[in-house]
């Protein structure tokens, strides 16, 4: 579990690959004085990702790496998270799947968020699946992170009403709204259950 140290706030890293939405709030999230972590790298395997703009605007490290290779590019985000003291990992949009091995190097202090009630809709295309097995509602999860895909303990959830109407654009949007909200509230109950 990860572990709050006194009124220090924990170094923490951002993974992601596309738009960085979620990365911004969580930015914002840490910049304030109660908040328990302090973003100090953020980390994508796209070096086109949308989101490394806020690696600029906000003066955070950024690290890409595009390796096909999952071990190099695994061991070589390890030496750049040692050398940065990165003792948590919050992963938004990172389409890649981390090895058994690499999460064993941060056992509990890798989260996620993922667009869907979990357990239920793990994997992609969410929203589209949803919508065609005419769920009456969906949401966003925040989870540990363990080597089965999207299968860790839950640490939070937030459910999104479907409309008649909805289309996975639609869904899409709402749910991502309420995925900025939660994602900063799971954060602060993992770190104050454990201070």
């Amino acid at each position: 579990m990860a572990q709050l140290t006194g009124n220090k706030k924990v170094s923490t890293a951002v993974f992601i690959s596309g738009r960085g939405t979620n990365l911004r709030k969580l930015i914002k999230f840490s910049r304030k004085k109660n908040s328990p972590i302090s973003i100090n790298l953020i980390v994508s395997n796209n070096s086109h990702a949308k989101g490394l703009k806020f690696s600029k605007l906000y003066k955070i490290k950024k690290k890409v790496v595009n390796f096909k290779k999952s071990s190099l590019f695994e061991k070589k985000i390890l030496q750049t998270l040692k050398k940065n003291k990165i003792k948590f990992i919050c992963l938004a949009g990172f389409m890649k799947l981390l090895s058994k091995k690499f999460i064993k190097n941060f056992r509990g202090k890798i989260i996620n968020i993922h667009p869907s009630l979990l357990p239920k809709y793990r994997g992609l295309n969410t929203h589209v699946r949803v919508i065609k097995n005419n769920e009456k509602f969906s949401g966003c999860t925040v989870h540990f992170v363990t080597s089965k895909v999207d299968s860790g303990k839950i640490i939070l959830q937030k459910k999104v009403k479907i409309y008649k109407n909805d289309t996975p654009k639609k869904l899409s949007k709402r749910i991502l709204f309420q995925e900025h909200k939660l994602y900063p509230v799971a954060i602060n109950k993992i770190f104050r259950s454990n201070s």
